[in-house]
């Protein structure tokens, strides 16, 4: 915080009920204080406190996002390990058209992978700065 912080030397203990630290926990979280201490100190000196507020819906929507984009690229990397798994069985001919539209396939799959993951990262990025 500042450079006077080396300088305490004094402790106070407080003791809370269950409810009232839940209060004061959930209030100090909603606010960007690292810690506890540093929330308690700002609120007894009526310094300011910045408190975050975040749209709930679309923090369940980001995580519903990054789940999917997760799980297209776990697809994506399947997809790829099984095309070059084919590749070693190209002896035979009728693979070979196969792995050649099954290529075409794979890389309209990875360029919409790559859609989502730019796209989610706009996102996360406008979510992070609310």
């Amino acid at each position: 915080m500042e450079k006077e912080n080396s300088n305490r030397t004094r402790i106070v203990g407080l003791r809370f009920t269950p409810a009232e630290y839940e209060k004061i926990e959930r209030k100090w979280k909603a606010t960007t204080c690292r810690k506890l201490s540093e929330y308690i100190r700002k609120y007894l000196f009526n310094k300011t406190i910045t408190t975050n507020y975040r749209n709930e819906s679309l923090d369940e929507f980001m995580g519903e996002i990054i789940r999917l984009r997760n799980e297209l690229k776990a697809i994506g990397n399947n997809l790829n390990q099984a095309v070059k798994r084919l590749h070693t069985l190209n002896q035979i001919p009728e693979f070979r058209t196969w792995i050649i539209s099954h290529e075409l396939e794979q890389k309209i799959l990875l360029g919409k992978i790559e859609e989502i993951k730019k796209y989610t990262q706009k996102i996360s990025e406008k979510w992070l700065q609310s």
